[in-house]
């Protein structure tokens, strides 16, 4: 009902506007025609320039009427406008339901005028109209290639999460290794009201390789050209932004500017705020042809619907083609000829104030841009240095950016209230699952950490490797947390081939990881080590969710399953792949065993051959795995038989038996429900025998499990009751499985867990 009233009031006072303003206006014109009280001529064919009275001050005064006049029109032609629309609209849509809008203040260095606010915006708000809806859908392009770019793709995303309150479709043009680390990012981050695609770089390589490119982003720095062509025909407006930004506000903020575009505006640009435009850098310095200063196109605004029918393909083009013929290459990429085209056609780009695109390069007038922090809107790292950059706040500037850089991104994974969010069948089949479980159970959480989907990012540093030609290649696999870091310079040394590594990490040990490893020269050195970082989520360390994720991630034929705490022998990659020959793995089911042993010194004299081991075994300085613990785990490995064994020998599996074995790709996963500490590698071994694989233990390899302090978890197992009994209850129930799964066979299982 009070919204009822309230519109007809608006009703009433814009009817008594429009007959009152224009009478009042007259009267005010009427009145200032008088000096003296005489009227004074407004029209030019009454005025007398040679007369005393026609003065320069007379003639301001009359100009000044004429402007206030013509604005008074204005004014009443949009209250009309406003009358029109209020007048048109039905009864029944002051009843329906309104979605909620904010506003959006621009600060300083916009001429946009409050009246072109409301004409834009919804007439049923009061004050400042808004721009944009609440469950408005904003659509951001990234170009993304590599590694190293797929990682500050994550900063930056974090940091439009952080702020934002509307749904978010990202547009990713990306090369496949981007595509391969983003895709799997996002699908395990899970965050509500967020929507990926991809487009293939590779692709639209063809469309930009013809123009030689100077600038450090090579050939994927030219490919914003060419959006308007791979973006959706249906998509109006982008926000096209660079890897290296980070948001100090909501992104809805600055998809509000478009609603500020006049005429043939369609580029919204910052200024460049270095003088690389102005050409007075150094001796001969000759630039691209720019506007003044030139634009920065690290953050653009398109207009992809009117860019397309001002065929902007074409322009581009032929400026390009034209440049290129004096300047010979681009040195900063796609802005060059951005700025090219915008020097011949300036009524293309609208001005976006300096602190949406605040450049911390060397040399630039940043600091022109902010007074305050409050101020500050994107902060954009275009210098070749990033967080080295000289500026006079540029530790304030690092500290926000660590900040969204470390920041828990499961915490980000926020709902949109009052925003319907499209249907996702991971998510559905997810709350599904754990629906179905009893939260009274008192091994509820074990049962729940089966079903958590933990962030997950593929090759966080550079991967490199081609596999050897003769499909013999074997890849070492293992998993680690923060406290095992020390073991992988070791475990480089002493084996020279592909490694594939699950890192368990928060968001904050993943940055301290990637310290560790750029500032070690054995890990810098190799390529072929593949690091997958799983995001902590939970109470429980899931230990075969990590081995899944290194084992589904090889390159490799064969995979050599491994611990983080084992040194294998020197050469035993090049024996491993001898083996694979000589054993017919590639057309065999079998399990090669690499016998375990451990030594209680932190420091020992690796052996060097299995003659030394056998010396140092008996000597006390090894001993066999876990001999004075758990026996069981691997007494079927028969050491007395190895210590004289000079051919591979077969072994048959027994309770509780977990070697470390090498096995093709294609063998099964392990079972998520087993985390924390016990049975993770015995259910793994189980399931192995129940697909009849044929156990090989091989005579001249050998492994050391080096001493380290006890992990959290088997703590937790020795103190805690109720973990075991849990861990009891989750290996009866995988039994029950494997008997359903693999039927009569299985019974053996049953009998001899009972039997031992």
């Amino acid at each position: 009902m009070l919204g009822i009233c309230r519109g007809r009031w608006k009703f009433l006072a814009a009817s008594l506007t429009v007959l009152f303003v224009p009478a009042i206006t007259w009267i005010y014109l009427f009145a200032g025609s008088f000096e003296d009280g005489k009227p004074v001529s407004l029209s030019p064919l009454e005025s007398q320039p040679h007369s005393p009275r026609y003065t320069a001050s007379s003639q301001r005064e009359r100009e000044s009427l004429e402007v206030r006049m013509r604005e008074v029109e204005e004014e009443n032609r949009v209250l009309r406008k406003q009358l029109s629309l209020a007048q048109s609209r039905s009864p029944s849509h002051h009843h329906g339901n309104h979605s909620k809008t904010y506003s959006m203040e621009e600060g300083t260095g916009d001429s946009e005028s409050l009246r072109a606010g409301i004409v834009a915006g919804n007439s049923s708000e009061c004050g400042q109209q808004p721009a944009v809806e609440k469950c408005e859908t904003i659509h951001v392009a990234i170009v993304c290639a590599g590694y190293n770019a797929s990682r500050d793709v994550v900063t930056l995303v974090k940091s439009v999460l952080f702020h934002r309150r509307n749904p978010l479709h990202f547009h990713l043009i990306a090369d496949a290794i981007a595509k391969q680390i983003l895709a799997t990012l996002f699908q395990t981050w899970m965050v509500p009201a967020v929507r990926i695609d991809f487009y293939d770089a590779d692709e639209l390589k063809s469309e930009v390789s013809w123009i030689p490119n100077k600038h450090y982003s090579g050939i994927y720095g030219l490919m914003k050209l060419v959006l308007t062509k791979t973006l959706p025909s249906n998509l109006e407006r982008v926000i096209v932004l660079d890897t290296d930004i980070t948001f100090a506000t909501d992104i809805a903020e600055l998809w509000a500017v478009f609603h500020k575009f006049k005429g043939q505006q369609v580029l919204g640009l910052v200024e460049n705020q270095s003088d690389w435009y102005l050409g007075n850098l150094w001796k001969n310095h000759r630039p691209w042809p720019a506007l003044g200063r030139g634009y920065n196109t690290g953050v653009i605004l398109l207009l992809l619907d009117k860019l397309r029918k001002m065929k902007w393909e074409q322009m581009w083009r032929l400026t390009a083609e034209r440049e290129l013929m004096s300047m010979l290459s681009t040195s900063l990429a796609d802005q060059d000829i951005f700025n090219a085209v915008i020097k011949q056609n300036p009524f293309l780009v609208y001005q976006l104030p300096c602190f949406w695109n605040v450049q911390l390069s060397d040399h630039t007038r940043s600091e022109q841009c902010y007074r305050d922090v409050s101020d500050l809107k994107v902060i954009h790292w275009n210098s070749p240095k990033k967080l080295r950059v000289k500026n006079k706040h540029v530790e304030f500037f690092r500290n926000l950016y660590l900040t969204f850089l470390e920041y828990d991104g499961n915490l980000l994974r926020r709902e949109l209230f009052g925003c319907p969010s499209e249907a996702d069948i991971n998510s559905e089949n997810l709350q599904k699952q754990l629906s179905e479980l009893d939260e009274d159970d008192l091994c509820y959480e074990f049962r729940r950490e089966r079903f958590t989907v933990h962030r997950t990012h593929l090759y966080f540093l550079h991967y490199e490797y081609e596999p050897a030609s003769d499909n013999t290649d074997v890849t070492l696999v293992a998993q680690l947390s923060m406290d095992r870091l020390q073991m992988l310079e070791a475990i480089c040394k002493h084996w020279e081939g592909p490694i594939s590594l699950a890192l368990y990490l928060s968001d904050a040990e993943a940055q301290q990881f990637l310290r560790y490893a750029q500032g070690s020269e054995v890990l810098m050195s190799r390529h072929n080590v593949g690091y997958h970082i799983v995001y902590k989520e939970g109470q429980f360390y899931p230990v075969n969710l990590l081995r899944n994720v290194a084992m589904k991630h090889i390159s490799t034929p064969y995979m050599f399953l491994s611990d983080i705490d084992f040194l294998p022998m020197y050469g035993l990659y090049e024996y491993l792949r001898k083996s694979v020959i000589q054993l017919d793995l590639a057309n065999t089911k079998k399990a090669l065993i690499v016998p375990a042993f451990e030594t209680l010194r932190y420091r020992l004299s690796f052996p060097k051959s299995k003659a030394e081991l056998l010396s140092m075994l008996d000597m006390g300085t090894l001993f066999t795995f876990r001999y004075h613990v758990w026996t069981k785990g691997h007494a079927p490995t028969n050491f007395a038989k190895w210590r004289t064994a000079t051919t591979p020998y077969r072994v048959e599996w027994e309770a509780d038996f977990e070697p470390y074995v090498v096995v093709r790709k294609d063998c099964p996963e392990y079972d998520r429900r087993f985390v924390g500490f016990g049975w993770n590698k015995v259910a793994h071994i189980m399931e192995l025998d129940a697909q009849e694989y044929e156990f090989t233990v091989l005579p001249n390899a050998y492994m050391i499990h080096m001493p380290h302090a006890p992990s959290f978890d088997i703590t937790k197992f020795r103190s805690n009751k109720q973990y075991r009994i849990c861990l009891k209850t989750l290996k009866e129930e995988f039994q029950q499985d494997m008997s359903r799964h693999y039927g009569f066979a299985a019974l053996k299982y049953l009998t001899a867990e009972n039997n031992s």
